[in-house]
């Protein structure tokens, strides 16, 4: 990134991300760079950000309506295309193709940017090392292991502690594009990245210094 030029960040709010606490974090991180960071619901000012923030929370269903309906689907599609894209938390999930959850048995259709699919913990019955039996949704603190590199990742400790609420994680088709992995139950994928999108199932908001850090190298990232 050019430090010379201004740029702005835009966080999507399509009426279903925790905007306020995304929007802090990201602003927070703004500081001492050229980059101003907006909440936006319209289309247009997501087309000119030269970085955007996806975030999601609640049911998938939910939030892929709200998109469409919002009239901001097509814009963020553009800037998965061509801009550094962070998703977060269900803004994560949406990235796949389908999600076991939904309204019916047949689940929900994602936005397809990165082939593979939701799934539910399946744990019931199931003891965790501590002796507790698992919950669902996993509400807490956990690990993320770093399966690959990533800029993201930069002066991030692997092993570092991150913030989760969620019932549903994603299963990426290609190994590949399984950037960061957690256990909980067994080991599943807890970060994702392709080309110009990086996406996390934790929240960076809630997480401190390190998911300050993760925002910080997003705005310097230059896939």
């Amino acid at each position: 990134m050019n430090s010379g030029v201004n740029q702005t960040v835009a966080v999507v709010d399509y009426g279903m991300g925790n905007l306020r606490s995304v929007a802090q974090a990201v602003i927070h991180a703004t500081t001492d760079t050229h980059v101003n960071a907006v909440i936006t619901a319209d289309p247009q000012v997501v087309r000119r950000a030269h970085r955007v923030v996806l975030p999601g929370q609640g049911a998938m269903a939910d939030c892929m309506r709200e998109l469409r309906e919002s009239g901001l689907l097509e814009s963020v599609l553009e800037a998965a295309a061509a801009k550094p894209l962070f998703g977060v938390c269900v803004g994560m999930q949406m990235l796949l193709d389908h999600s076991a959850e939904g309204r019916t048995a047949a689940g929900t259709p994602g936005l397809g940017l990165i082939a593979g699919e939701v799934v539910k913990f399946d744990l019931a019955g199931r003891t965790a090392p501590d002796g507790s039996l698992y919950k669902v949704p996993q509400m807490g603190w956990n690990r993320v292991h770093q399966a690959r590199p990533h800029p993201v990742w930069g002066g991030v400790p692997d092993g570092s502690w991150f913030y989760f609420v969620h019932s549903f994680y994603a299963r990426p088709r290609e190994a590949a594009h399984s950037v960061g992995e957690t256990d909980y139950g067994a080991r599943f994928t807890s970060a994702v990245a392709r080309d110009n999108i990086f996406a996390t199932q934790f929240h960076p908001e809630k997480s401190a210094d390190q998911g300050l850090m993760l925002y910080r190298n997003f705005l310097h990232w230059n896939p």
